[in-house]
């Protein structure tokens, strides 16, 4: 690959890191939100919306091995006793937090300043993971079950592709859809799916959970680009809170900083002992359907719908 075609690569991966974060803000696309709204209000459609980013990924993937562009794709993992308690930990860390990692940078790009200790609070859990004593899972050595399925199973993604995106394609629709401030979760997750498909073709499997973690472990190789990423990111995420008028401000208190700092703890050591924090579960472990990555988002979604509700019940 050339320099030039090496920097046209990273610009449409720090181009696609940006439409993600605006469509975070957007959209609403937070499992501690989707959670509640199961339990408020009866209602899994932001959830489903999550799971939906999940399949435009799956399908992304096997449309690229048809098309013979499929980069190397991470391992799975065994799921075992740390996949559940990090599961656990990470939706409790998301519950205290008040958002989950997607939520805090939305956020974070709302001017809700306390969530810029959230990432501090991921950093430092896993730093300190090692005080577990657990044996960090090892990579699986099979391949995943959707890049071994039969090449014939991409027309189904095709069709399902065809239906959701033949109304928004009409000019009119575009027109309409970029014109709203707030997005629906399907659009939005829609949009985070195929962005992060795009970015991953041209970068390789990224999730911002991972650039922390890896830095933890004194990870140094490519940091500087993941760390651009991550910066696109959240500049998308501050654009999609302007143009919705989604700008909190307002003082920042000693109580939603230990939050903050707290609720990142919890999720950087939830996330290592998956391992994978919810953006990269949501859109690297399930879309690959891997059982250790479906059995930890439950396990998380579990520990917050609990969480809400015993808060419910002892609030007076």
């Amino acid at each position: 690959m050339g320099p030039m075609l090496t920097a046209l690569g990273f610009a449409l991966a720090m181009l696609c890191a940006g439409v993600m974060g605006f469509a975070i803000q957007r959209g609403g696309t937070c499992t501690v939100a989707a959670v509640e709204e199961i339990v408020e209000k009866r209602s899994a459609r932001r959830l489903l919306a999550l799971a939906e980013a999940s399949l435009w990924v799956a399908g992304g993937l096997l449309l690229a091995r048809a098309l013979h562009m499929l980069p190397a794709m991470p391992a799975g993992y065994a799921l075992d006793r740390w996949t559940l308690a990090g599961g656990a930990l990470l939706g409790l860390g998301a519950w205290v937090n008040r958002a989950c990692v997607f939520g805090a940078i939305a956020r974070l790009g709302s001017g809700e300043w306390s969530y810029a200790l959230t990432p501090l609070g991921f950093y430092i859990g896993c730093l300190s993971v090692g005080l577990f004593g657990a044996d960090l899972q090892h990579p699986l050595a099979q391949g995943s079950p959707v890049l071994e399925s039969p090449a014939w199973a991409v027309l189904p993604f095709l069709a399902f592709a065809a239906w959701r995106v033949q109304a928004p394609l009409r000019m009119a629709g575009v027109r309409r859809a970029l014109a709203e401030r707030i997005w629906s979760p399907h659009a939005a997750t829609t949009v985070i799916g195929i962005s992060f498909v795009l970015m991953l073709l041209v970068a390789g499997a990224w999730a911002y959970t991972e650039v922390l973690a890896e830095l933890a472990r004194g990870m140094a190789a490519g940091l500087a680009a993941r760390t651009a990423l991550f910066a696109a990111l959240l500049l998308g995420a501050v654009w999609g809170g302007r143009g919705a008028g989604r700008r909190a401000g307002g003082t920042v208190t000693p109580g939603q900083c230990l939050r903050r700092l707290a609720g990142g703890l919890l999720m950087g050591w939830g996330s290592l002992l998956i391992p994978g924090g919810n953006d990269g579960l949501i859109l690297v472990g399930m879309p690959l359907l891997w059982p250790y990555a479906w059995a930890a988002f439950g396990l998380m979604c579990l520990t917050i719908g609990a969480a809400r509700l015993l808060a419910r019940r002892v609030q007076p």
